[in-house]
């Protein structure tokens, strides 16, 4: 593909994505390569182990979470808001939703009923630059509760309605969104706090970084 060279000109360049990369790196004859070919059989074979035990999975999330910093509170929450978004992707796959784009859309409907935000504008208020940023990974626990009301009530009710097809799971999107957006209104006039925060994990790091110094 044509890519930015130094002179400023587009030139035709040579691309790989991170499959074809490792696949790479397998064919690389040299000894400097055998770490790279260590680690991969290494990550391969506990990828095996998690098919045959998904608990594994979740365990090696668990810890991955923890060594970045994040509380047990909030990992209990975020291991919990993955196992719930998997059950509505599962739903969608079995009533005709297409993975990608039409999951994209459901997604946000169901953010924007929820919070009033669709996922890109909610990344930009945390202030998320990056595209590998997880919008969740950076959702306090309260957003994270709330996210999971909205997706758990999406599927309840594509469920009960037997929703098919993209248009008839966007209803049922809006409607569970709906339903975890009226929760969080009632939290915000009862405790008078807003529930949206620009807040991220990289600002709650840094600022406890200060603290400790």
């Amino acid at each position: 593909m044509k890519l930015k060279a130094p002179d400023g000109k587009m030139r035709l360049t040579d691309v790989a994505d991170t499959e074809q990369l490792l696949r790479l790196i397998q064919s690389v004859p040299s000894p400097k390569a055998e770490p790279f070919k260590v680690w991969l059989a290494k990550v391969g074979y506990e990828r095996m182990q998690e098919i045959e035990n998904p608990e594994l999975a979740a365990q090696r999330t668990r810890h991955i979470y923890k060594a970045k910093g994040y509380s047990d509170e909030w990992i209990e929450k975020r291991i919990r808001g993955i196992a719930v978004r998997d059950e509505l992707t599962n739903e969608w796959s079995k009533r005709g939703v297409k993975e990608g784009l039409e999951y994209s859309i459901l997604t946000a409907e169901i953010s924007n009923a929820t919070f009033g935000l669709i996922p890109s504008d909610y990344k930009n208020l945390k202030g998320l630059t990056k595209a590998s940023d997880n919008l969740r990974d950076h959702m306090t626990d309260v957003e994270l509760i709330f996210t999971m009301l909205g997706e758990a009530s999406t599927a309840v009710i594509a469920t009960s309605r037997d929703a098919q097809g993209f248009e008839e799971n966007q209803d049922a999107a809006k409607l569970g969104g709906n339903v975890a957006g009226s929760a969080l209104k009632d939290l915000e006039r009862k405790s008078g706090k807003k529930v949206v925060s620009p807040v991220n994990f990289k600002t709650l790091t840094q600022s406890k970084s200060k603290k400790l110094e």
